[in-house]
């Protein structure tokens, strides 16, 4: 007998008993609506997580810097079983244990520069030099600066958080084609113009068009707290920028101080003029964006200000001293990279931001970029901070993790199903104990009467996982209303149709094996005994 026959048999014989049937369905279909729906709300979130990762967090950058965080330590240090000994241990704290000193040479800048195009169009390359600005301040010169501190010698946590993360820092990417598409992107024009030269800086505001009031005062603008400016009166503001040789003066002592003489630098051959062309405010409602509020300006203009100053005086001086040749003091060799830095005399940036062109081609890049580390000692290793997967894999673990819970406890009232089959199979073997007979008097075998029971099974599999999928399905639209309403978001609850075709085949299989063990007893029947029963 062919399975087909088997089928078409079984058929005949459930249609005997519609009634009964329709609620064996839709009893062992309850554990499918179950998994359905959570998977519905589980495959539903996971698509607004995702969206809201591609609006915020597409534009985050993947940050190379100097010093990086190795965070598989950190993640050892919370597996440790606490200690049962009487002492104390002296130990390095995990967080300096996960520092680590990324040698960035110029392979490593090289081979980062070989990135494909299609992945990132912009790679960003941030250096610590500093910029020699002065201000025309009610008609007299002042040196002036663009920070977000309140004191000079105080260290920016927005600043740290830029070396290592790529945000909240205040210099933006230039296409590697020369083009403009970061900001255009990820922020909203409110006046002025979008820069185009080098020495077209731009102000960053916050959602409610509020800007850091230290940026403001380091510009040499009197401000007080809670004064509004029209953007006329903040558009065209002008600083002009000094190279090293017309900032720096000589000492007979062959050091170097700052000159004060702010009137003349300004009208140096040398000196160009910044000037502020726009106010920009981030476009995304679920992103503060990665530019701190405040001046920014583009890598481009950085990489002139090296340009102009790696040959000047104060650069060849500190070359040739292991000395700060403005201070005197002794510099270490660890200082003395650094000093040149700020001076603009060392080409090493202290962190590179690759911005990828989409979420899906962040994946590719890193692994570009974990290629490089193959086969290297881990001193020699160059690490990496990826803070959109962070925040990614972060989301997407607490969903998984909801969601196999869920399904377990659903997936519990599966195994219900599957007795329950076996229990109605038996009742139908039992019920059908002559027919078994007849058909094994008329030359049937084991394995036929096995069949047609297992074919009865895989019908009643094949409909409840059909009904408990339309179910579930019919269910997203009164839970998608209900969820709107408290969470203020559409379309949460969505059945993926791989998912339902998986449940459909997963009812099929439990149902057959719950009624595979009655289907066998069926098919050891004697015949004449069959044949004898009422």
């Amino acid at each position: 007998m062919s399975f087909f026959t088997a089928l078409k048999l079984s058929f005949n014989n459930i249609r005997t008993k519609k009634g009964r049937t329709f609620l064996t369905m839709f009893a062992s279909s309850i554990g499918i609506i179950g998994i359905a729906v959570v998977l519905a709300l589980s495959n539903g979130f996971q698509r607004q997580i995702d969206q809201t990762q591609k609006e915020t967090l597409s534009q985050f950058p993947v940050t190379i810097s100097q010093v990086g965080q190795d965070g598989s330590g950190q993640q050892q240090n919370l597996k440790q079983e606490f200690s049962k000994s009487n002492s104390v241990t002296a130990a390095t704290s995990a967080a300096e244990k996960a520092q680590h000193e990324n040698k960035l040479t110029s392979n490593y800048l090289d081979y980062v520069d070989k990135i494909s195009p299609s992945l990132t169009k912009n790679i960003s390359k941030t250096y610590a030099t500093g910029l020699n600005l002065i201000r025309s301040v009610n008609g007299k010169y002042q040196a002036v600066k663009f920070s977000n501190t309140k004191q000079s010698g105080q260290t920016d946590f927005a600043t740290l958080m830029a070396q290592t993360t790529g945000v909240g820092g205040s210099v933006y990417p230039i296409d590697r084609n020369g083009g403009q598409s970061f900001l255009k992107s990820n922020y909203k024009l409110l006046s002025g113009a979008y820069p185009d030269k080098p020495t077209d800086v731009v102000m960053v505001v916050n959602r409610d068009n509020s800007i850091n009031i230290n940026a403001l005062r380091n510009l040499g603008i009197s401000v007080k707290e809670n004064k509004k400016f029209t953007f006329d009166q903040l558009i065209g503001t002008t600083m002009q920028l000094v190279s090293n040789d017309d900032f720096y003066q000589s000492l007979p002592t062959g050091n170097f101080l700052p000159g004060n003489d702010y009137q003349k630098m300004s009208q140096a051959n040398k000196t160009k003029t910044l000037k502020v062309v726009g106010i920009l405010r981030v476009k995304s409602k679920n992103s503060d964006g990665i530019l701190a509020s405040g001046i920014a300006y583009s890598d481009r203009l950085t990489k002139q200000v090296m340009e102009d100053n790696r040959d000047s005086a104060i650069v060849k001086a500190q070359k040739n001293s292991n000395r700060n040749v403005m201070t005197n003091q002794e510099l270490s060799a660890e200082a003395k990279p650094q000093m040149l830095a700020m001076i603009g005399g060392n080409a090493v940036p202290t962190s590179i931001q690759i911005y990828p062109s989409s979420f899906k081609d962040k994946d590719q890049i890193l692994s570009y970029l974990d290629k490089y580390n193959k086969g290297k000692s881990k001193v020699n290793k160059v690490v990496y901070t990826d803070l959109a997967g962070n925040v990614s894999n972060l989301t997407g673990g607490l969903m998984d993790a909801i969601t196999y819970v869920l399904v377990a406890f659903a997936g519990i009232s599966l195994i219900t199903s599957m007795i329950m089959i076996a229990i109605i199979t038996y009742t139908s073997v039992l019920e059908r104990t002559k027919e078994i007979g007849v058909l094994k008097a008329l030359g049937a075998r084991k394995r036929d009467i096995t069949r047609v029971f297992d074919a009865e099974t895989t019908i009643l599999g094949f409909g409840s996982g059909i009904l408990g999928v339309l179910i579930a399905w019919l269910l997203t639209f009164p839970a998608n209303i209900i969820l709107e309403k408290i969470t203020g978001l559409s379309g949460v609850a969505a059945l993926n149709l791989m998912h339902g075709v998986i449940l459909i085949l997963i009812s099929t299989a439990l149902t057959v094996l719950g009624g595979h063990v009655p289907a066998r007893m069926a098919a050891k029947k004697d015949a004449a005994i069959a044949l004898r029963s009422e």
